[in-house]
């Protein structure tokens, strides 16, 4: 593709690049750039790209997007305003626009992004017949194909590729959450949604947004870039969130008024139940999925399926047979044993206080909690979560999670002062799969274990080196070992 082509939509400052220039690939790694390539130079939150430049020409590339000109004027240049900004109208124009050829439904929230991407995939297919795509912490998926993912919301042109591989497998919706980085690195800048979905705001990631305004600031501009605004009304933080909002608003809660309600709520070990309320009809709605959390999961999921065009009715049935979503309250098989072990991704206060609340509800024994919190991350969060912890559960273990380059000590020890003062006994075991031998040794009848913060991961991130650590197979290896 022509070099002037690929920038179609972007002010150009200045440049000495060919605008005629056939440009075969794109790159925004110097690492990863390959002679003839158009080399995007990205101011990032740890380094910035314009310093490697240099190491992009000696790659070959045959031209560079930046905001500075190279000082040597060592290799042809086209100066922008906003480099971010352009890797994704390049990524757009590069792959020929592939979100506009699909309706785009994006999540964004602290808590709840995957279970709502989740059960909205499984309405549009079974409802509505549709092929979709997902984007997501788990996984990616065309379809039922997986595709294995690093982070919830990837770089921009990996993003745009993603929707081309999408549109030509033939997928008619993408449904993706997108992350407030995502939001404030300019990731999803362009794409257009036919509706976003807000599920809550607590306090999460604020080693990068640094204040909860900023955060939140970062989640509403999803809501100048859709149709429609499907949003939490019991969340004191929507007001914000819509302050500036240019998409039509719909409203669901439980408490607050809204366009959609839940009543006679009931929650069960087995799931939950509850009456979706508009001003025009009742309509029972039952999932398998425990948790009081679950039903604004739920309410938001059907909240998005009415602004796509699917009927309360509808999506009920097809909420009555969806499975789990793996990594969240996935009961681990226990053959022989008189407790339970969960898994869920909880790793924020308001994540941990959700799980351990559901446990709390439908335990016959104690609650136990093992937990840990991630290292290079808030570490404010740290003691709230140890204190959340001991008001709600019988028992506590607190271990490492994703340690990171932190030691793993320094972050128990961050955690510990939230627990003083408590009489909820607990223990410090900071090798994780000992402490999940533990816990399964001294478990008692009834109990409910909930191995909080790891989900649907599969290892465990130290100096930059992950790890294979899957708790399923911890669980079943320890129980195959007669313990």
């Amino acid at each position: 593709m022509k070099l002037r082509d690929l920038l179609e939509g972007i002010p150009v400052l200045s440049a000495t690049a060919d605008l005629e220039l056939e440009i075969p690939n794109v790159s925004y790694d110097s690492r990863a750039t390959r002679p003839g390539d158009l080399f995007v130079a990205m101011r990032g939150f740890a380094t910035d790209g314009h310093a490697f430049i240099g190491k992009a020409a000696a790659a070959g590339a045959a031209a560079v997007v930046c905001e500075e000109p190279p000082a040597d004027g060592a290799v042809p240049y086209v100066q922008v305003e906003n480099s971010r900004r352009s890797l994704a109208v390049i990524g757009a124009n590069f792959f020929g626009h592939p979100a506009r050829s699909m309706t785009m439904a994006a999540v964004t929230g602290t808590n709840g992004k995957t279970s709502t991407t989740y059960l909205l995939k499984a309405i549009l297919e079974q409802e509505a017949g549709a092929k979709v795509g997902l984007i997501g912490t788990n996984q990616n998926m065309i379809g039922a194909e997986v595709i294995p993912t690093e982070r919830t919301t990837p770089e921009s042109f990996e993003l745009q590729r993603l929707f081309a591989q999408m549109r030509d497998a033939g997928c008619t919706h993408v449904v993706m959450e997108v992350s407030s980085h995502a939001l404030a690195l300019d990731r999803v800048y362009g794409v257009e949604y036919a509706v976003g979905v807000f599920t809550n705001l607590t306090q999460d990631h604020l080693d990068f947004h640094k204040t909860m305004e900023a955060y939140c600031d970062a989640k509403a501009i999803l809501f100048r870039h859709c149709a429609v605004g499907v949003v939490n009304a019991d969340d004191s933080w929507t007001g914000r969130l819509l302050a500036d909002a240019t998409c039509r608003r719909f409203s669901y809660a439980v408490k607050a008024p809204a366009d959609l309600r839940a009543e006679n709520v009931v929650l069960k070990a087995e799931g939950i139940s509850f009456d979706a309320v508009t001003n025009t009809e009742r309509v029972p709605i039952s999932v398998g999925i425990p948790g009081g959390f679950m039903v604004y999961n739920t309410l938001d999921v059907l909240g998005a399926a009415l602004a796509l065009g699917i009927p309360l009715e509808k999506s009920a049935d097809a909420l009555s047979r969806v499975p789990h979503v793996k990594g969240r309250v996935e009961v681990v098989p226990t053959p022989g044993k008189d407790y339970t072990i969960l898994i869920d991704y909880a790793h924020s206060p308001d994540g941990l206080q959700n799980v351990l609340t559901a446990v709390k509800g439908f335990a016959k024994g104690r609650t136990v909690a093992l937990f840990g919190c991630g290292g290079d991350r808030d570490k404010t969060k740290r003691p709230k979560m140890g204190k959340i912890a001991a008001d709600i559960a019988d028992f506590v273990v607190v271990t490492s999670d994703n340690p990171r380059t932190e030691k793993p000590g320094d972050i128990i020890a961050d955690i510990l002062p939230g627990l003083e003062g408590s009489d909820t006994p607990h223990v410090v075991i900071e090798d994780r799969v000992e402490a999940i031998h533990w816990i399964m040794d001294h478990a008692q009848p009834g109990d409910v274990i909930a191995l909080c913060g790891k989900g649907h991961e599969t290892y465990q991130e130290i100096n930059h080196v992950k790890h294979h650590m899957d708790e399923r197979e911890i669980v079943a290896e320890y129980l195959a070992a007669g313990k």
